[in-house]
């Protein structure tokens, strides 16, 4: 885990690449080389590489696009569903749902609240080692800890979008579910897991926060959309 971890980060470190990876997430389709290319101002090659590298992490997926008029078939790039493996492997993510589903079936719920707790503390670690690997100030202004906070949440697979609306007020929004399998299961408590999940995340970064639900995937919305509220100025 800790080696793909790293991988993962090294891959995001390089400016253009991570740069390449926000557009694709943003354009929720497919997109080929020669428009990262001609998007980004470099060679064909060169945008190939970064989208190899990409892949290679499984941060995107790949697929011929056929066309029918013969010669070589370019490549498609899309945002990959697998991406939360590299920060939890399918072994333990498939353990965490059978323990989850057994605490709940035995303790009802103080079961549910020791669920939530578990996404709240995975969270807090996972935003902990960014800010001690980044080396992150306490005291950096509120978009700067914006930018880690959408570089590790793009790294859990969930394809952000995030807003500072003023100092008090962020507004944000997931294309992915992290934990969907085990949500298509038992929906209300991995909901609820993931929400304190992002509240670790947050609250590590910015101290006591609200958060909001407003919509959610798993009841039928495209996206699970959020506000942040009591931000310390």
């Amino acid at each position: 885990m800790e080696n793909e971890t790293l991988k993962l980060t090294s891959v995001l470190a390089d400016p253009t690449r991570f740069a390449i990876y926000q557009y694709v997430v943003a354009s929720h389709r497919q997109v080929t080389v020669q428009e990262i290319a001609d998007h980004f101002d470099i060679h064909p090659n060169v945008a190939r590489l970064h989208l190899t590298k990409l892949e290679d992490v499984n941060l995107l997926a790949s697929c011929s696009e056929k066309t029918g008029k013969g010669g070589r078939p370019s490549r498609l790039y899309s945002v990959s569903e697998q991406v939360v493996n590299l920060q939890f492997p399918p072994r333990d993510y498939q353990l965490l749902a059978e323990i989850a589903i057994d605490t709940l079936v035995s303790l009802g719920e103080p079961g549910q609240k020791a669920l939530r707790e578990m996404g709240r503390r995975f969270g807090q670690e996972a935003a902990k080692r960014a800010i001690e690997m980044e080396r992150i100030q306490s005291n950096a202004d509120a978009e700067v800890k914006l930018d880690y906070i959408r570089r590790l949440i793009y790294a859990q697979g969930l394809n952000p979008e995030i807003e500072l609306l003023d100092e008090h007020t962020i507004k944000f929004r997931i294309f992915n579910c992290t934990f969907k399998e085990a949500a298509k299961k038992m929906p209300e408590s991995i909901c609820q897991m993931h929400q304190t999940f992002l509240r670790g995340i947050f609250e590590t970064f910015f101290g006591d926060i609200t958060l909001i639900e407003e919509n959610s995937i798993m009841g039928g919305c495209r996206t699970c959309d959020y506000t942040v509220l009591k931000l310390p100025s």
